[in-house]
């Protein structure tokens, strides 16, 4: 899956600089219109990208349809976990967000699904970019709380170690935890 995106990265980043030369070429004060329709987004992000962002909070018709998308975007990840997490979050917070956090927002937006899951859930350290990120702070502590008050720390892996246990607890005897992994 990852060669494919990494292979569909290329191919739009190809697409989009030959209709640069080309748009160029042919009338310099032509401007391109968006690959898939959108100006802000790009539909293949990554938190490897650097994009500056024209967010527009003028008025209310620009704060609803940014509103709307960054929403329908943290709810539409294609990742469960991270669709209740991040949608519900944004749904309760992004009507409070300044323009930095909403920028903040969209970086957090444009992690890939299984390494955001990583770094919210406590598996894995996320990078600094990351873990120095206000909404990503923000969503990360909601998690690591509801984690404490819902589960108890033995069911849990460790931190930075794999989640295996589960399924198969009743096999492993005495060593196994008590429960499994709610």
């Amino acid at each position: 899956m990852a060669s494919f995106r990494k292979a569909a990265i290329n191919v739009y980043r190809v697409i989009n600089s030959n209709k640069a030369t080309i748009a160029t070429s042919t009338n310099p004060t032509h401007t391109l219109r968006p690959f898939f329709g959108y100006s802000r987004f790009t539909p293949f992000s990554s938190h490897t990208q650097t994009q500056s962002l024209e967010i527009d909070l003028s008025n209310e018709e620009s704060k609803r349809r940014l509103f709307n998308q960054l929403l329908y975007r943290s709810k539409q990840r294609g990742f469960l976990e991270l669709d209740l997490v991040l949608g519900k979050w944004v749904e309760e917070n992004i009507h409070t967000l300044d323009e930095n956090r909403i920028k903040a927002l969209i970086h957090v937006l444009n992690l890939e699904n299984p390494d955001l899951w990583k770094w919210i859930s406590g598996q894995e350290q996320p990078p600094e970019s990351v873990s120095t990120n206000p909404v990503f702070a923000a969503v990360h502590e909601r998690v690591m709380k509801n984690l404490d008050s819902h589960s108890a720390p033995e069911v849990r892996a460790t931190p930075g170690q794999p989640w295996v246990s589960g399924w198969d607890d009743i096999q492993k005897g005495q060593h196994g935890p008590v429960s499994g992994n709610q």
